[in-house]
């Protein structure tokens, strides 16, 4: 038997979420040993959530309850916070990520040029065939309530404008480096680079946008670098930038991004599940786009849009001065971006 539960409302009580434990107690009684689950939804917006929960799970414990919990999040720093302040040994962490796209192809039929320019968002997926419709609701259903609810609503942000201009700057600039000097002048801000850098840290925590550190050595300094900035799903990118597919298709450059940021958003979301840790590496002028590492396994990932023939550098320099496990091009004339994007990325990090 399962007690379901969704928190609508960031008011709730540590005394509310008692109650429906306490149903599910009952419920788990009536159904013998195959017992209950009890899946409470946005879990953060329970002041003291945390303690409450181990004070609950501790009697089921006691008590020999048979009530499973199942705990849901929009708010991934906040969730693992108050696992680790008060639930340790108590739980284990399913990270959710955005769809990929062999997620997107089996669900709603997209190919690839769909899913470079739509991204990986399953509810907004019935209003592509009305593009207008499905950047509204990217903007309205996804960009604004993360914005407001998960981060603003729930943590202490001083500058909530320079908080969102720093989110527009991240999906215009995704898959380029950018010093936080160079984020100051471009949002006009006087404050320090160390706020800039929390900031980004909060969309990270939301599942927006992050920032790749550069590759180092273990003990070498990596977080003083400049990140390469990257968005975790390529509608955020599209919805902002009210380019239409036709017109992203016939615009080059701007198709490139999407493609690498596409690439990017994959391995990003791999990270974010603890498949593999992921980075950028550059020197003078050499760059690597992608450097994945995962234990002794070593990757080193070159993103090409169009044919190449020259050679690659910066892929030469890492490989001098690293030693990956392998070295792979994706696009162009090496791996195809359908093949590397319909593969979960540990398949390239196999021994």
């Amino acid at each position: 038997m399962i007690a379901q539960c969704e928190i609508h409302s960031p008011l709730q009580s540590g005394e509310w979420l008692g109650q429906h434990w306490e149903r599910a107690r009952l419920m788990a009684r009536d159904a013998g040993t195959e017992g209950s689950v009890l899946a409470i939804d946005e879990i953060q917006k329970v002041p003291g959530w945390a303690e409450s929960v181990k004070r609950l799970w501790d009697e089921d414990s006691r008590e020999k309850n048979t009530v499973q919990v199942i705990l849901l999040g929009s708010a991934p720093l906040l969730v693992e916070r108050g696992l680790t302040e008060s639930l340790a040994g108590r739980f284990e962490t399913i990270h959710v990520p955005h769809w990929s796209f062999a997620e997107m192809r089996a669900a709603f039929g997209f190919d690839l040029e769909q899913y470079l320019y739509f991204g990986g968002c399953p509810g907004a997926s019935p209003l592509v065939q009305d593009p207008e419709r499905w950047r509204r609701y990217i903007m309205d259903s996804l960009i604004e309530t993360s914005i407001a609810r998960d981060v603003l609503l729930l943590t202490r942000v001083d500058k909530p404008a320079l908080l969102r201009r720093l989110f527009e700057l991240c999906c215009r600039h995704s898959g380029q480096i950018l010093s936080y000097t160079k984020m100051q002048g471009q949002l006009q801000d006087a404050g320090n680079t160390t706020t800039l850098a929390h900031y980004l840290d909060l969309h990270r925590s939301a599942g927006m946008v992050r920032g790749l550190e550069k590759f180092a050595k273990p003990g070498q300094r990596s977080r003083a670098s400049s990140p390469k900035l990257q968005v975790m799903n390529n509608a955020l990118m599209t919805a902002l930038s009210g380019v239409s597919l036709e017109d992203a298709l016939a615009d080059r450059p701007f198709w490139g991004r999407l493609v690498e940021s596409a690439l990017g958003a994959h391995l990003a979301n791999a990270a974010a599940t603890g498949s593999c840790e992921l980075f950028y590496w550059r020197e003078r002028n050499r760059e690597v786009d992608f450097v994945l590492r995962s234990g002794e396994t070593m990757v080193a990932l070159e993103i090409k849009s169009g044919s190449r023939t020259s050679s690659l550098p910066g892929m030469s320099a890492f490989a001098h001065s690293f030693h990956p496990t392998r070295s792979l091009l994706v696009g162009g004339n090496g791996i195809p971006l359908t093949e590397f994007l319909e593969l979960p990325v540990s398949h390239w990090l196999q021994p």
